[in-house]
């Protein structure tokens, strides 16, 4: 039991991650990534619209996304509940105040901003397409380590974050 309530070293975790690349292929014929639930969800939640994005989207077909983000959530609460040595806080303090909502919603947006913008998510371009070799992928996740490392040593420090 010891060895699942520690944290995986990465040559165990990420092969496992890696592995979920061609179990999508062969299993379901799908490639991984994230980011088109919020389509999806939005396709759902405004039956409606006049937005051709949200309104021209097959999402009936794409229920599995919307299971495979599902799926995750709650995973990551199961396993933060009952498979951690230690209690896993959901949001640092700094967050329950009017900048930290603030900070949390404009992250949000530019993250989605930038998902859209790059055609993918970090789990749909580092993982699925380095895996698939496109050339465009390993230029997003370059692109995406760089903004993390500018804004963990850069921006945030300037925040006050």
């Amino acid at each position: 039991m010891n060895a699942v309530l520690q944290p995986w070293p990465w040559y165990v975790a990420g092969p496992l991650i890696g592995l979920t690349v061609p179990l999508m292929y062969l299993l379901v014929n799908k490639s991984f990534g994230i980011s088109s639930s919020f389509r999806h969800l939005n396709s759902i939640c405004q039956p409606n619209t006049t937005v051709s994005y949200f309104k021209n989207n097959n999402w009936r077909g794409n229920l599995w996304n919307l299971a495979l983000v599902a799926g995750i959530t709650v995973g990551a609460f199961l396993a933060s509940q009952f498979l951690s040595a230690t209690p896993v806080q959901f949001l640092p303090e700094s967050y329950f105040s009017l900048g930290g909502v603030t900070r949390l919603l404009l992250g949000g947006m530019l993250v989605g901003f930038g998902t859209r913008y790059a055609r993918g998510c970090t789990s749909g371009h580092t993982i699925t397409g380095i895996s698939n070799l496109q050339g465009a992928s390993v230029i997003a996740s370059i692109a995406f380590f760089a903004g993390g490392l500018l804004m963990v040593n850069v921006l945030l420090p300037l925040f006050g974050g």
